[in-house]
This record gives C-alpha cells, sequence and structure tokens, in this order.
C-alpha cells in the first residue's frame, strides 16, 4: 500500500504533468517596516504629487527647458533605447512558450556514375524534390520557459521604471539647475551694484582729498572697499557659464548660454506635497525598478531550480518527396513522421546545484538591495522636509537682518555726513550689508531647491505627466502578456 507522503508526491508530480507548474518560490512582496508618518511632517502639505509641480514656480521659461530636457535629454533616449532592447529579449523569450514552425523547399540534381551505380540501376541524372513542413514544442512541464518568460516581463518593466527614474531626476535636475543658475545672477547683480555705489564713493573721497578736506588713508580705504567688490564678480561669472554650459547639455545641447526667465525674487513657492511613507512604493519609480528587479530574481530560482527535471519535447514532420516536381502534391509520395524526446541531467558534478545556488543568492542580494532603496526613500524625503521647513525659518530671519542693515547703513551715513564718525563706519555697515544680501539669495535658492528635492524624493503621478513629453515610451504594464506563475504542487 502505499504511503501518504508518497501519495501526495505522485500527485503532486501529476497535478505538475496535467497543469505545468514552477518549481521555485511563488512571488509575494516583502513586509516592508514602514513608519506611520515622516519624521519632519509639514502643516501645510497638500496633494500635488500628480501635478507639474514645476508649473508652479510661474516661470514659462522653466516649463521650456524642462519641455526641451525630456525631448532631447541623450540619457531618456539611452534609456529608450534600453527598453527596446529589452522588449526584444521579453518577445524572444515568450516565444518559447509556443510551438516552433518551419518550413522547407529542396530542389537537387544529381548525375550518378556507372562505378557509383548499383547493381540492376543505370547511371543517369536523378532530380529529387523535397517539401516538408517541420514543428517543435518543448512542453513546459515544470515552468522553466514559463520562469524565464517571468524574469525578461520584470527586467523589461524594471527598464520602463529605470526610464521614469531617469525622467524624474531629470525634470528635478533642470529646475534646481536653473534656480541655482538665477541664484547666482541675483548674486552678480548684487556685487555689480555693490560695486557701482563703492566706485561712486572712491571717487567723492578722491576728489575731497585733492580739496583737503579728507585724509590720504580715508581714500585708500574707499579703493580697497571698491577693489573687493570687483574681486567677487569673475568668481561670479565663472560660475554662471558653467552653469550655463551644465544646463545645456541636459537639454541636450552643446554648451551655450541659457535663456532667463523670471527674476528669482519674483519665483512663486511651489506648494509642499503631501504624503505617507507607505505611498512611497508606488510613487517611486526606482523602488517600482527594485521591485521589478527581485521578481526577476526570484523567476530565475525556478528557471535553476527546473534543470533539475526532465526537458520534454514534442517533434513533428510533415512533407512530401518526388522525382519530379509535379509529384510533391501527390498522396502517394507523401511523409510524416513525429516523435517526443525527453532528457534528464543525471549526473552534473555539482554545475546545477551551483547555478540554483548563485540565483538564490542573487534573490537574496536584490531583496536587501529593494529594502535599503525604501530605507534611502524615507530618509531623502525627511531630509529634503527638514532641509525645506529650516531654510525658509532661515530666509525669515534673514529677510528681517537684512532690513536692519540696511537702516544701520542709512544711519550710518547720516552720522558720516554730520561728523559725528569716519568713514570706517560706513565701510562696515556696506560690507555686512552685501555679506547679508548674497546669504539672503542663497537661502531663498535653497528653498526652492529643497522643494524640487521634495517632489524628487515624493515621486507621484507627475513623472507620468513628464513621461508623456519624452518620446520612446513603452505601453503600460496592463498592456503587457502575464504569464502567471503558481507555487509548487499547485
Amino acid at each position: 500500500m502505499m504511503r501518504p507522503r508518497v501519495m501526495r508526491g505522485a500527485l503532486s508530480l501529476a497535478a505538475c504533468l496535467a497543469a505545468g507548474c514552477t518549481v521555485g518560490p511563488a512571488y509575494q512582496r516583502p513586509a516592508i517596516d514602514a513608519p506611520a508618518a515622516f519624521r519632519f511632517d509639514a502643516k501645510d502639505a497638500r496633494e500635488t504629487a500628480d501635478t507639474a509641480w514645476w508649473q508652479q514656480f510661474q516661470d514659462p521659461e522653466i516649463d521650456r527647458l524642462i519641455g526641451i530636457a525630456l525631448a532631447e535629454n541623450k540619457d531618456v533616449q539611452i534609456a529608450a533605447a534600453r527598453i527596446d532592447a529589452f522588449l526584444g529579449q521579453f518577445r524572444s523569450t515568450r516565444s518559447l512558450l509556443f510551438p516552433q514552425v518551419g518550413a522547407g523547399l529542396s530542389a537537387q540534381r544529381q548525375r550518378i556514375a556507372p562505378a557509383q551505380s548499383a547493381p540492376g540501376f543505370t547511371s543517369g541524372v536523378i532530380d529529387a524534390y523535397s517539401l516538408d513542413l517541420s514543428v517543435s514544442w518543448e512542453i513546459d512541464v515544470f515552468g522553466r520557459r514559463r520562469s524565464e518568460t517571468e524574469a525578461a516581463r520584470a527586467t523589461l518593466l524594471a527598464s520602463q521604471e529605470g526610464r521614469r527614474a531617469t525622467i524624474l531626476t531629470l525634470v528635478s535636475t533642470v529646475a534646481s539647475s536653473y534656480v541655482a543658475l538665477r541664484q547666482l545672477d541675483r548674486q552678480l547683480e548684487i556685487s555689480k551694484e555693490t560695486a557701482r555705489t563703492r566706485l561712486g564713493s572712491y571717487e567723492v573721497f578722491r576728489e575731497r582729498f585733492e580739496g583737503g578736506t579728507v585724509s590720504e588713508m580715508e581714500v585708500a580705504q574707499a579703493k580697497s572697499d571698491y577693489e573687493a567688490a570687483l574681486v567677487a564678480i569673475p568668481p561670479l561669472e565663472t560660475q554662471i557659464g558653467q552653469a550655463e554650459n551644465a544646463l545645456a547639455v541636459l537639454l541636450g545641447r552643446n554648451p551655450g548660454p541659457i535663456r532667463r526667465g523670471v527674476a528669482l525674487v519674483d519665483f512663486r513657492l511651489p506648494l509642499v506635497p503631501a504624503g505617507l511613507p507607505s505611498q512611497l512604493i508606488e510613487r517611486r519609480p526606482d523602488l517600482r525598478q527594485a521591485e521589478q528587479q527581485l521578481i526577476a530574481a526570484n523567476a530565475q530560482i525556478s528557471v535553476a531550480r527546473a534543470q533539475y527535471f526532465p526537458v520534454i519535447s514534442l517533434t513533428g514532420l510533415f512533407g512530401s518527396v518526388s522525382t519530379v516536381f509535379s509529384g510533391l502534391f501527390k498522396g502517394a509520395n507523401k511523409a510524416w513522421n513525429f516523435g517526443a524526446d525527453a532528457t534528464l541531467p543525471v549526473f552534473t558534478a555539482g554545475g546545477i546545484a551551483g547555478t540554483v545556488q548563485s540565483a538564490e543568492a542573487t534573490q537574496r542580494e536584490a531583496l536587501l538591495r529593494y529594502r535599503q532603496a525604501i530605507q534611502v526613500a524615507f530618509r531623502e524625503v525627511s531630509d529634503s522636509l527638514i532641509a525645506h521647513a529650516k531654510a525658509r525659518e532661515q530666509l525669515t530671519y534673514q529677510d528681517s537682518q537684512v532690513a536692519t542693515l540696511r537702516n544701520y547703513l542709512e544711519l550710518a551715513r547720516l552720522r558720516y555726513d554730520n561728523g559725528y564718525t569716519s568713514y570706517i563706519e560706513v565701510l562696515d555697515a556696506e560690507r555686512n550689508l552685501f555679506n547679508a544680501e548674497v546669504a539672503q539669495t542663497q537661502t531663498m535658492s535653497n528653498v526652492y531647491v529643497a522643494l524640487v528635492n521634495l517632489y524628487k524624493a515624493m515621486g507621484g503621478g507627475w513623472v507620468t505627466q513628464a513621461e508623456r513629453l519624452a518620446p520612446g515610451a513603452m505601453p503600460g504594464a496592463e498592456r503587457l502578456p502575464v504569464v502567471s506563475q503558481s507555487s509548487p504542487g499547485k
């Protein structure tokens, strides 16, 4: 009498043979230890993750630059080409699930020499024609081909998410680079305006020195302060030129000047996007890419384990052979055959075991990378939230500081004009105001860049909107053929 364990194994094998099954683990999304909320939640956050957030700056030039970048950036085009390559691999792998049909037609003419003729046959010219149709099909009993197809599909989807991640990074980088460029423009304006003001003061002091009303030391102080303002201009002009070149390359163009739009001080502040940590898994393309890579690695375990089991193939040939072409279509010349082949590895010296071990290790690595990517995503959102909140707080203080230093400068000039203090006090007030205005501009830029980074870190439907502006989009996952994978014995 058959033992229960043996009976269950026999029934499982019979089920596999009847319906086909995979011999590896069925994929299930790993449990994620997601916090209930971000560490630095914003009270004014709103649901804006599905909108084209860059339009909230209300600068048409940003919209134009992002549109150009999406259409012409080389990284996006490379990602689109990579999708085409993986799409071809998916179609090629999936085709092996179906019967492979081929046809052949041959015609030969041969002269038989007397020495080659068999007894009873005369030498001469012999014609031979054949027409055949061949069919071969590997029956995917143990799911090897389906697992290969599932891995190829997941790799294809991962490449699609990789393209979306490229688009996410590109849009964010273009916006940040443009904000940084406008920050440098504003700092250059401050430096040039300061230099003009100090040049005027220096000329006044030089005239007064010639008139004998001020000392040579005061003239030297005014000149030194003017020259210090000039020194600050060339480095800013260098940074502006380099920033323009970098932004031009992001646009897919040769290095060159960038057209300007609204000034930095006239930007509208985008809203803070809202969201929960658990939503990042669906929002961020890099996390979806990591999960598809995990799915592919999981399917490769089934591919590796399937090597332990037989490969069963059906073959068939139907055709006709005749010495005259017209005879190919006569029933008497028909020929056919069919058969079944089965191969099973007997001794591989640990080759299959090594392949399985490698596949399982690759799957563990993909799982750890997936969990690591999620933790990095949580950190990036928290970093952006705190950077935005503290930059706005800092900007509030700096606005007040700049207003105070402007008033202080006016008072210092008034005191100097009335003879109550030396010009050193005026110069000191000018230097403090210049440094404060430059720092204020930097912080203003930081506020905008922190919001850009926050939209990038949270992901969202805005990536899909941006993707429509880029060439080479692939049909969505819902339009790709799905090859279901069942767990062993199901």
